[in-house]
């Protein structure tokens, strides 16, 4: 079955466009116009991946991801007229899994809508036992966390992160271990998108309770205490 893909875009140019691209490449495509009627869709019946525009009426795109975030992991790329630095880290501490710029090419974006599919489909392969390390409960088949008897919910990319982290704890993973692990080789962005995340990770522990289990080493990467 092919993945399903969810565009939320007002511009109905573009919209068509990607769609286009996209169904040629076999993916099955649903459009929403507007940003309250494309969280209403992707909560309602979660497709494989989201690819969100910024400026929407109704409901802008980081609120969007915000909500879709506390209640869904489905990867996000965001498609946006917005370039800037700020905006772009905006995305990605909201939960984005990639951040593609207007104008943009249609099929470096059907690209991008692979290779995060395809991270998500690939990652953390399944083991026998749950993981646990420093409180936490990883369950890698059933792509769950638990702290203390409490599911955590994470996106795919924070959940990634903390099971390869807690795949050795104690060890020390660069940043660029970390990037080809999780986001792989058809990565091409910057380093700062694991810190990003592991600070997004390390709020969503500590919210339900646990509390400095990821450590920093200043200038090398992240651990999972092992202590």
């Amino acid at each position: 079955m092919s993945s399903r893909i969810l565009i939320v875009e007002d511009d109905a140019d573009a919209a068509r466009v990607v769609r286009a691209y996209l169904e040629r490449e076999g993916f099955g495509v649903e459009v929403a116009r507007d940003g309250v009627a494309g969280l209403e869709l992707a909560l309602e019946d979660p497709p494989d991946l989201v690819v969100l525009d910024w400026m929407l009426p109704g409901l802008d795109g980081l609120s969007f991801l915000r909500a879709l975030r506390r209640a869904k992991a489905v990867p996000v790329i965001m498609l946006t007229a917005r370039t800037e630095e700020g905006d772009r880290i905006a995305g990605l501490e909201a939960g984005a899994d990639d951040y593609v710029a207007k104008p943009f090419s249609p099929r470096e974006l059907t690209a991008r809508v692979r290779a995060v599919l395809r991270r998500t489909e690939t990652a953390s392969p399944p083991r026998e036992a749950p993981l646990e390390a420093a409180g936490l409960l990883v369950d890698t088949a059933r792509r769950r966390v638990d702290v203390a008897g409490r599911d955590v919910a994470l996106s795919a990319l924070e959940f990634d992160l903390l099971a390869t982290l807690a795949s050795a704890p104690g060890r020390v993973f660069t940043r660029d271990e970390l990037i080809a692990r999780v986001w792989g080789p058809d990565f091409d962005g910057v380093d700062r998108v694991v810190d990003v995340h592991v600070s997004n990770l390390r709020q969503k522990l500590e919210a339900a309770g646990a509390r400095g289990v990821i450590g920093t080493v200043r200038g090398v990467g992240y651990r999972l205490e092992d202590g």
